[in-house]
């Protein structure tokens, strides 16, 4: 039994044996007493009411941000955690989606251009090189939250563009998918800090994407929550 539920009885048995005690004894009080209880029992029904239209609206709700990450039939990942405390008056970062020249299985030169992806204990260090003239450069994103990924401990960045931008953003991705590995991919970048190269096999049409780092599982709980408050404007 639920709370709403165990409520709404309490306060029927309430109302009833009021109602069977002012039929025993008449009078002003009583009557008093009856207004009350019948009150009672209209806020708890109110109360259950309420909690089951809330049990819909978070179902709709979870149900809203199971949306596709890169292309529109990826897997849907809907757990979404409330984001850190705000930058305050802080200006927010910006994004870039930069299309990938090269991938190759060695850090960049120091002297050379390129993003270094640091080898790791399953994967081999990589140089990605991206186009840093060809995409979207400068995107100010309409929002950004931080959320827990479908692989356990995992954490991404849900993005979502602007109206504006959704539809340059369907226009880049959609460049890219016809292409062979890894031209098919795409860099994004924020503050100078390539944090993912997300695979593209058709036009991303719904405006959102999910920053998970290069590889899934790369990025921590801080590490998210951090990205998406210096993403969003709001915060």
């Amino acid at each position: 039994m639920n709370d709403s539920t165990g409520e709404l009885l309490h306060e029927t048995l309430l109302r009833d044996t009021l109602h069977t005690h002012v039929r025993e004894r008449d009078g002003d009080a009583g009557a008093h007493l009856v207004g009350l209880a019948d009150g009672a029992l209209r806020v708890a029904r109110r109360r259950q009411r309420l909690a089951r239209a809330g049990a819909g609206v978070a179902l709709a709700a979870a149900v809203a941000t199971a949306w596709v990450a890169v292309a529109d039939d990826d897997p849907p990942r809907a757990h979404v955690v409330q984001p850190a405390e705000g930058r305050g008056a802080a200006k927010a970062a910006t994004v870039s989606f930069l299309p990938v020249t090269s991938a190759t299985e060695r850090a960049c030169t120091p002297a050379g251009s390129g993003y270094t992806v640091h080898r790791t204990e399953t994967y081999p260090a990589m140089c990605i090189h991206a186009d840093e003239t060809g995409g979207m450069s400068g995107v100010r994103v309409a929002s950004a939250k931080a959320e827990k990924g479908t692989v356990e401990g995992s954490w991404g960045v849900e993005v979502t563009l602007t109206p504006a931008d959704r539809t340059r953003f369907a226009t880049f991705t959609g460049s890219l998918a016809s292409a062979s590995l890894p031209r098919n991919e795409f860099a994004i970048v924020v503050d100078g800090k390539l944090w993912g190269t997300p695979m593209v096999s058709d036009a991303v049409t719904v405006g959102r994407i999910e920053i998970v780092g290069v590889y899934d599982g790369d990025l921590t709980s801080a590490m998210a929550h951090d990205l998406a408050d210096r993403l969003d404007p709001g915060r």
